[in-house]
């Protein structure tokens, strides 16, 4: 359980005194400090670090002790085994932070998925229409997802950026929505989500919340309310980066991608000072506010950019790209530590480091590449050769480094035919340099199909929003159709679950390290319970019976 070297008992022994009144100590503290706790928690930062890994993590710290995340780390609890949610994707996992559930009890199991209660988006007479309806998650909702600022229309942009709306649910086409057939209107992702959100209970309370994200449609973290987030700073990411060759996102060019996170940095300073993102109203700052961080996760995906090789150069070991954005990112986490030490606000304030996923595979020996599409073709083409007269089989389908299938025909025959059919596919693929590389059963490692991928959610068989198929990959397989991308996350290998987790600051014990088996749903109510709320004021707190991470 234990991983720092244990200094002098009579440390863990002071530890212990000093927490036992306020419950069981449940993890060694190491270092002197272990025994002053900070005071009472006012605020909570979450940052969220797409892609990182707890071994990225100990690394860095390892190379740079006197950093701001080894400082982090050692102002507070790090929990060493944590896992994200599966999928493995950024909605499910940031949804699963700050609500306390898994997919099966949000409803919410990839940025792309399909509803099979549903009705198209666009649909205005509902009666007699076949349910069964995309649900995109993604920059597709935007009024204009080739804007900076979702189609807002502000100008001199990307330096005016910081004017965007903290109303991002202004930004959403709803003609782009999926409607619901008992009210023929359209559901906006926040109506989506089946439980409430840590912002929800927050203003409940009359806190002040705020949050910063890739896409308006991070509108979900609103709750089922509508209106948890009262300042919600979403610049589109995939939009047109200004200042970058035509075509190219800000992902795809990783100084691009720091220059977007940047944007989000200055917003979330702003608030520490007290100031809504834009930095034009003094609001104080939020009880509940953070963001995450895009360019950590461009680096493990790009081949290169910037002169500087992506991904790892041996299994578990940052190159050069990455090894510059784990550097990028410990710089901004220090700018935050300074900006709430300098607002006197470091002793009031909780920061919590984790990952909305991670990222595989970290071996680059072990990429393969497969294009997913004449695979799906190929099952689409069976079925309709064993089924005179029948249209497409796949209604739907996500696959990154996992693969979710929903079915336009989703009786136990047509699953099994899929998976059938998907096992005994094989082929060739390409590898880190791009040669030849065979695969065999689609790739996959462990294919659920039905009740099967119903049961393993924990979800209902049957259920309108649990994927049909949900195959598990072979160790390094990720669906790509080209050789832009050398790694992908969604599945449910330790490279895609592995995540750091680091609760540091306020109302907590210093240089405490837990290598107990903990999730990062264990996030929302421990961020209540921080703030001395009610951590079964969310649902899915109640339906999972979550816990509060271990403090002390």
């Amino acid at each position: 359980m234990f991983r720092r070297p244990v200094r002098p008992a009579r440390t863990v022994a002071a530890a212990a005194a000093a927490f036992a009144a306020a419950g069981a100590l449940t993890a060694t503290a190491t270092a002197p400090a272990a025994a002053q706790a900070h005071a009472r928690a006012r605020h909570v930062l979450l940052l969220s670090v797409d892609g990182l890994h707890q071994s990225d993590l100990a690394w860095y710290i390892d190379r740079h002790p006197d950093s701001a995340l080894a400082r982090l780390v050692s102002d507070g609890v790090e929990y060493t085994h944590a896992r994200t949610t599966i999928p493995s994707d950024s909605f499910p996992g940031m949804v699963g932070q700050l609500t306390g559930g898994d997919p099966g009890t949000t409803g919410v199991y990839y940025d792309d998925t399909y509803d099979a209660a549903l009705l198209p988006p666009g649909t205005t007479a509902c009666a007699g229409v076949k349910r069964g309806a995309e649900v995109d998650l993604t920059e597709d909702l935007d009024k204009n997802k080739d804007s900076l600022d979702a189609g807002q229309g502000l100008t001199q942009l990307p330096g005016s950026i910081l004017k965007m709306t903290g109303d991002a649910a202004s930004l959403i086409d709803p003609s782009k929505l999926p409607v619901d057939p008992k009210t023929c209107k359209p559901l906006y992702p926040h109506g989506y989500l089946k439980v409430n959100t840590v912002f929800d209970v927050a203003r409940g309370a009359g806190l002040r919340t705020a949050w910063s994200d890739k896409h308006v449609a991070y509108d979900i973290l609103n709750g089922p309310s509508g209106n948890g987030i009262q300042d919600l700073f979403a610049p589109e990411i995939n939009s047109q980066a200004i200042g970058y060759p035509a075509g190219k996102d800000w992902t795809k060019d990783n100084a691009a991608t720091e220059q977007y996170d940047g944007y989000k940095v200055r917003a979330v300073v702003n608030e520490i000072d007290g100031y809504d993102h834009s930095r034009t109203h003094k609001v104080g700052t939020p009880a509940v506010f953070g963001m995450n961080f895009q360019s950590v996760s461009t680096a493990q995906k790009l081949p290169s950019s910037n002169g500087l090789t992506g991904g790892y150069q041996a299994k578990g070991v940052p190159g050069p790209l990455l090894a510059k954005n784990l550097a990028f990112v410990d710089q901004q986490v220090g700018a935050f530590l300074t900006e709430l030490h300098k607002q006197h606000l470091d002793r009031s304030t909780t920061v919590i480091l984790s990952a909305k996923h991670g990222q595989s595979p970290t071996d680059p020996k072990a990429l393969t590449r497969i294009d997913d599409g004449p695979l799906l073709d190929g099952l689409n083409a069976a079925w309709k050769a064993a089924h005179p007269g029948a249209g497409d089989l796949v209604a739907h389908a996500v696959d990154d480094d996992a693969m979710l299938l929903w079915l336009t025909d989703r009786s136990e025959a047509a699953t099994d035919f899929a998976k059938t059919y998907l096992l005994a596919q094989s082929g060739t693929g390409n590898d880190i340099d791009g040669a030849a590389k065979p695969f065999t059963a689609s790739g996959l490692k462990t294919l659920y199909a039905g009740a099967d991928a119903a049961h393993y959610f924990h979800a209902r068989p049957g259920d309108s929003r649990v994927p049909d198929l949900f195959g598990i990959t072979q160790y390094g397989v990720v669906y790509t159709g080209g050789m832009g991308k050398i790694a992908e996350h969604g599945g449910a290998h330790a490279d895609d679950l592995d995540v750091p987790l680091v609760v540091s600051g306020a109302a907590t014990p210093q240089g405490v390290r837990v290598g107990d088996a903990v999730r990062t749903t264990q996030i929302a109510p421990t961020i209540l319970r921080l703030l001395s709320l009610d951590s079964r004021s969310l649902d899915a707190v109640r339906i999972e019976h979550t816990r509060a991470l271990p403090l002390r």
